[in-house]
């Protein structure tokens, strides 16, 4: 996995530095760029915000909704209770993006509404999946120890499943970053603005101005979980330590 996730972050490193490449063949052309970095600066802000409320949201309801799918008393419902959660992710975010927008009009909050439903599912699933690859002998000793079950789950079962959920969270918000552009098309802002005018009007500088700060973003906030993921998971359960 932590391979992978390095092949990823390489590659979108080359992208960017591609794009770099393209942007500084053409003569004048790193002006043209300077132009928008206003534009930039603003719609990159609208960008993090966006990507934080919502991911912040997902965290906060998914997590919880991982732990209590993982109960033993909910093992013969839990695989039910998630399929809604699959079914939205084979939805395209457009189509979700359009019936937000059905609902609650255009702008922000249909966006977030959205980008919060596409984020949900790596979390809640990896939250759930990492709680039930817990070696049972080790509750069996927190039981035989006397520890109530709320202890358990945060002194053994909780630490134990921290790098799983931290995969499923690197996931989840890679996801919302590279689609929080799509918002745009109904009226909330961010980079998408940037990328979409650009391929609009034809105009590849203005398209780039909001595809390499996505990139860039990508890149910074893998790299940022990466650390966490390195620092906050207990060392023995960490196999990046």
């Amino acid at each position: 996995m932590t391979q992978s996730k390095s092949f990823i972050v390489g590659v979108a490193a080359l992208v960017c530095v591609f794009l770099l490449g393209v942007l500084s063949e053409r003569s004048g052309i790193i002006e043209e760029f300077l132009f928008y970095q206003e534009d930039i600066v603003y719609l990159t802000m609208q960008h993090i915000t966006m990507t934080l409320l919502s991911g912040g949201f997902a965290i906060i309801i998914a997590i919880p909704l991982g732990v209590w799918l993982s109960r033993s008393y909910m093992s013969k419902w839990s695989e039910t209770l998630m399929q809604p959660l699959n079914i939205m992710t084979t939805v395209p975010t457009l189509a979700i993006l359009a019936l937000s927008m059905s609902f609650l009009g255009i702008g922000t909050l249909p966006a977030l509404f959205a980008l919060w439903l596409a984020t949900l599912l790596p979390i809640v699933r990896n939250t759930y999946a990492g709680l039930k690859e817990v070696p049972e002998f080790l509750i069996e000793s927190a039981n035989g120890m006397g520890m109530p079950t709320w202890k358990i789950l945060l002194s053994v079962e909780l630490p134990n499943a921290l790098f799983v959920i931290f995969a499923g969270i690197r996931t989840a918000i890679a996801i919302n970053i590279g689609t929080v552009p799509l918002a745009f098309l109904i009226g909330a802002g961010g980079l998408g603005e940037l990328i979409f005018t650009g391929i609009d009007m034809d105009e590849m500088v203005m398209m780039l101005a909001g595809a390499i700060p996505v990139a860039l973003l990508a890149i910074i906030v893998d790299f940022i979980f990466s650390q966490l993921q390195y620092w906050l998971i207990p060392r023995g359960v960490n196999p990046l330590r």
